[in-house]
This record gives C-alpha cells, sequence and structure tokens, in this order.
C-alpha cells in the first residue's frame, strides 16, 4: 500500500530509506506480523514507468543528467581532505552517486554481487595473527565485525537467492566444483543461476590471467543469466547483454533491484505502507535519550512537518544519511580525531578503484556495447587471506577484473585516447574510434581502511534546505593504500603481455595523491555508524542495534568498520537478514539490548 496524503497511524516499526537494506527489513518483520511503514524521500519509482523502453536506455538523460540520483539542491554534505582544512560543498554529482527515491542506490547500481573473504570480517585479528600488531600503521583504525562467515553464511544464500544471482560455486557443503574462485569460502548451497557468458574482453581476460599463473573466475552476478522466479514470487527476464544496468532502471527485469525482487510482494502485504517524498529529520527520542518513539519529517508535497511515532526503529537509508541522521539526532557520541573518543563518523571508508586499459591489435574487436553490470571475469590472488602482505608491505587486498557494462556514445567520446591523447581534431577521432573497437579496461578493485583523522562530523557552517548542519566528510587517500593499488596494478602488465597487447596504459594512485571529489570512482561509502563488541569504539552491536538506543537499528554499509576489496552489496544485504532474523527471533520476544552468549 502506498499512501501518498496522510501519515498512517502508529505503525509497529518504520523504515527509514527504501532501497536493499530498508525493504530487506520491510518484508522480513511485515511476515513476522508486524505493522511497517516505510519513509521514502525521494519519489516512487518502479520498472514499468522508470525502466520504459526505450526511454530508459537513454544515456544523456540516465548517465549525464543522472535522472536516478540525489538531488542535491535541497541537502548535501561537505567535503575536505584534511583536518586542518574548510570543507566546501558537493554540489554537483561526480565522485558518488547516491540514488533518491524507491530502489535507493539499489535501482541504478549495476549487480556485482559478492561474499566476503575469510579475512574481512576479522581483519584485525588475522593481520595480528600473521604479521603482529606492530604491522598495523599508528593511525589506522581496524576492527573486527564480531560475526563469523559461518553465522552469516545462510544469510548470504538468502540474498542471492532474492536476488537471482548468477554465479559459479568453488566449493558446496565442502565438496570442490573443480570451477569457480578458488579463494572463495564453502557454501551451502549453488548460485540460483549459472554464470553469465564471458564478453569477448572477459574471455580474453580469462585467458591470459590463467597463462599468467592466477586464477580466473565468472564474478558472481545479480544480473539473470537465464528466467527466474525467487522466493517471493518475483520474477526475473534473461539479460541481453545490453549494456544499460549502471544507472539504469533494467527494462528486461534482469537486474536485481528491491523494485523488481522485494517491492512487488512487499507492496501487496496490507500490513506494509510506503510514503515517498518524506524527508526524515530526526529520530525522536523519549526523556532517557534511551528509547526511540518514532521520526519527525517533511512532507515534501505539502512542505508539513509530520511525527510518525513507532516501538522499531529501523535506518536503512544510504551510508551518508545513516551517519547524519545519526548526528542531527544526538545518538550516540559524536566521533573526535583528536582523543579518538566516540562512535559516531568513526571509520568513514571508500573504496580504491583505478582503471586501466589494453590495445589488442587491430583484427580483434572488443564490441564495448555489449554488457552487462555485474557480468565479467576476476582474478582474488591478490585480495584473498593467503597472498603474503608482509612482503607487499601494506594491509588490505584488490581484485582484478574485466567488467564490461556496456560502454556509450557520451562516455566513450569522453574517455577516448588514455594518457597523452590529442583531445580534439582528426587525431583524436581517430583514437577514439581505435579505443573503441580495439580496446577494453581492467580495474584494480580494492580496499581502503579506517584511519584516526579520516571521518565524518556535521559541518559548523552549512546548513541544507531544512536548517540542519551538513554533514561534512574529511577523506583523502593514505600511504597503506596507495601502496596497495600501485602493487596490484603492477600485475595487470603480465596479464596485457600475456593477452599480446599492443599498448598497455596501466593506471594507479599517486604517491601522495589527495581525493578528488569531481572525479567519478565508486559509490561504495562504508562506515560512520560501525557495529563491533566494544561500545566505546563502535555503535552497534553485532545484531546491527544501538548500543545507546537498543530499539533502533541501522543497517547499510555504514556498519562496515573498513573498506574491502569486493563491492559492498552482498555484505549489506547478509547483514540485514541476519539482523532481521535475530529482531524476529530474539528482539520481539523480549526487547530491549540483544546479548551475545
Amino acid at each position: 500500500m502506498t499512501d501518498q496524503t496522510f501519515p498512517p497511524a502508529k505503525p509497529d516499526v518504520v523504515v527509514i530509506g527504501a532501497g536493499w537494506a530498508g525493504s530487506i527489513m520491510a518484508k522480513e518483520l511485515t511476515e513476522a506480523g508486524l505493522n511497517v511503514t516505510m519513509l521514502e524521500r525521494g519519489h516512487d519509482h518502479s520498472t514499468a514507468v522508470e525502466g520504459t523502453y526505450p526511454g530508459s536506455i537513454d544515456e544523456l538523460r540516465g548517465a549525464v543528467r543522472k535522472r536516478l540520483f540525489q538531488k542535491l539542491a535541497r541537502t548535501s554534505l561537505t567535503i575536505r581532505n584534511r583536518p586542518d582544512q574548510t570543507a566546501l560543498p558537493y554540489r554537483q554529482l561526480a565522485a558518488f552517486l547516491p540514488g533518491e527515491g524507491v530502489g535507493g542506490a539499489g535501482l541504478h547500481w549495476s549487480g556485482c554481487h559478492f561474499r566476503v573473504t575469510e579475512d574481512d570480517l576479522r581483519l584485525r585479528s588475522a593481520t595480528i595473527e600473521r604479521y603482529g600488531q606492530k604491522f598495523i600503521p599508528k593511525d589506522m583504525h581496524l576492527q573486527d565485525y564480531g560475526i563469523s562467515y559461518g553465522e552469516l553464511e545462510p544469510f548470504f544464500d538468502k540474498a542471492e537467492k532474492v536476488f537471482g544471482t548468477s554465479g559459479e560455486a568453488s566449493s558446496v557443503q565442502g565438496q570442490k566444483t573443480g570451477r569457480g574462485n578458488v579463494f572463495a569460502l564453502d557454501r551451502s548451497s549453488h548460485f540460483p543461476l549459472p554464470p553469465m557468458a564471458d564478453t569477448f574482453s572477459a574471455s580474453v581476460f580469462r585467458q591470459a590471467a590463467r597463462e599468467a599463473g592466477f586464477h580466473p573466475y565468472s564474478m558472481p552476478a545479480a544480473n539473470a543469466s537465464q528466467p527466474y522466479t525467487n522466493p517471493y514470487g518475483c520474477q526475473m527476464g534473461p539479460c541481453n547483454f545490453c549494456g544499460y544496468c549502471s544507472g539504469y532502471a533494467c527494462y528486461l527485469y534482469s537486474k536485481a533491484s528491491p523494485n523488481v525482487n522485494i517491492l512487488p510482494a512487499l507492496r501487496q502485504d496490507k500490513r506494509f505502507r510506503l510514503i515517498t517524498q518524506a524527508q526524515v529529520l530526526e529520530i525522536l527520542l523519549d526523556d532517557t535519550r534511551k528509547r526511540a518513539t518514532g521520526v519527525r519529517y517533511i512532507d515534501l508535497k505539502t512542505d508539513s512537518e509530520q511525527v510518525i511515532e513507532a516501538d522499531l526503529v529501523i535506518l536503512s537509508a544510504f551510508q551518508l544519511h545513516n551517519v547524519h541522521l545519526m548526528l542531527t539526532s544526538g545518538i550516540g557520541k559524536p566521533y573526535d580525531p583528536v582523543s579518538q573518543s566516540g562512535t559516531i563518523g568513526r571509520n568513514f571508508t571508500y573504496q580504491t578503484i583505478t582503471s586501466s586499459r589494453v590495445w589488442l591489435p587491430e583484427n580483434r574487436c572488443t564490441n564495448q556495447f555489449v554488457g552487462a553490470g555485474g557480468a565479467g571475469v576476476a582474478i582474488d590472488d591478490f585480495n584473498q587471506p593467503g597472498f603474503d602482505r608482509g612482503r607487499a608491505g601494506f594491509i588490505g587486498g584488490s581484485p582484478v577484473w574485466v567488467n564490461q557494462a556496456g560502454l556509450k556514445p557520451i562516455a566513450a567520446a569522453q574517455g577516448s585516447g588514455g594518457k597523452g591523447s590529442p583531445r580534439w581534431g582528426g587525431a583524436y577521432k581517430a583514437a577514439m574510434i581505435d579505443q573503441y573497437r580495439h580496446s577494453f579496461s581492467i580495474d584494480a578493485h580494492g580496499s581502503n581502511m579506517a584511519y584516526r583523522d579520516v571521518y565524518l562530523d556535521l559541518d559548523p557552517t552549512w546548513r541544507n534546505a531544512y536548517g540542519q548542519p551538513m554533514l561534512r566528510m574529511t577523506f583523502t587517500w593514505k600511504d597503506n593504500d596507495i601502496r596497495m593499488n600501485q602493487y596490484v596494478v603492477r600485475q595487470i602488465g603480465d596479464i596485457a603481455q600475456a593477452m599480446g597487447a599492443t599498448r598497455t596504459s596501466l593506471n594507479s594512485l599517486l604517491p601522495g595523491q589527495l581525493f578528488d571529489s569531481r572525479i567519478y570512482q565508486t559509490t561504495h561509502l562504508s562506515g560512520g555508524v560501525i557495529l563491533g563488541s566494544n561500545p566505546k569504539t563502535s555503535a552497534l552491536n553485532r545484531y546491527l542495534q544501538s548500543w545507546d538506543v537498543p530499539n533502533l537499528f541501522v543497517i547499510g554499509s555504514s556498519a562496515f568498520p573498513q573498506g574491502m576489496g569486493y563491492n559492498p552489496t552482498g555484505l549489506v544485504a547478509a547483514l540485514a537478514y541476519w539482523s532481521a532474523y535475530h529482531i524476529r527471533q530474539t528482539y520481539l520476544r523480549n526487547p530491549g539490548p540483544m546479548v551475545h552468549a
């Protein structure tokens, strides 16, 4: 049910944000018999409207004018590289692209659907066990999740079945298949769908990576390789590699999204109500400030202030918005980089990613217009736990992959030629044609660690349209992550040589390079409301329940203690199902702080 006019009577649960995390929580809690109201500040979106062909594959409207992304006119954030600088507003979407409207970033994402490595959930412990305490740089904040892979595995499995994920398992219930990612952890079942087919560039990369001594595998993709019906009864069509995934609503219903895979079932439940154009300003607390009583929001259709009371509050917006709402609501202690005390805004991380390019002989055409957002071939040799970081001199890791998602005309014209190529005239056109026909990109998609002086807080100067302080981001690249990226990118040269590349343009982070918010990198932002086992260094317990306000759960990548090499959506979904399970099994029977035995 969608109510566009009046706030509902008091529900049991109010969910803030209608992306993947919010949709999962709403579905699970309505199944538990609770009345759930979901608030979304953007407009309602459905594939039948936003995915209508051919308008849905308009590059100018989608990628350039960014129709599915957050509108910055009313609220944004400020950005600086160091604490001694003055932050300035992020006025134009570039480096990262939060979604807006029903589906959130889950409507416009690509579809890369990974799990985790063995070390991702216990990185601090694993690093100390292998390399000793002194290997951790002084101002690096490493932290374990406090959850094991074994505990999360059933929820990774459930998410893949809901998403209709295509992939190839290496180990199922202890039995090796002889295929898939040889470094991947054991699974309880196979992927629901077989892997996506290789594009030409992916097949070339697969063969060359194998010849270079690495271990290529098909990337797990939330793009349907075959027709599929998920456990909720939601249907997906097979992907046709049209190349319009990232930034677009899939007109074939082939890319998993909340709009395709959860909301069609959820909207039929009378216990569910969706209110769109609802800008949440504050999570309301009682006099003790230990219990949430509901939320205060602006109805953007009427510019009127509304209040919804609820017994349980789920904060499941985009990572930045989760942190901002915790700060503006006064929940938890804001992080102080000098004393390193406080938890809200602590351990903010991003993702290192650089794209290198290889050119093939003129008799080999790469057909870059063909693609799918999650499809591709990757190697995990520099991301898996057995890789010796001690010799390499960094913490973290990076997969390397060819993820040909479909190169479109405007993007091809803007990024043609490589370093040192002409920018106009006949030579520019020749370089553009050559690059489009005979080259492809290889990405190093790596982790980003947390540091003392990288954090989120409230800006003392800039305010949004509602009179609230904007969120302030203090972020730049650090030496550890630059070394990691440079090391991994150097290995791409061996793969390029094995494939017979005629020219190679390797692109890595440079020593001392600052984060530049004008250039798109990824939308994989993490941390700021992290989980853990110690209330002094984490905002949430292992169930994503607030230490300070036990009837508040904060779901999303904001809970990650540090960045990892993989895309975050798979872990976000698994943690959402994990949290919902424990709310249903434990919290609803005995409301209050949940304690791990």
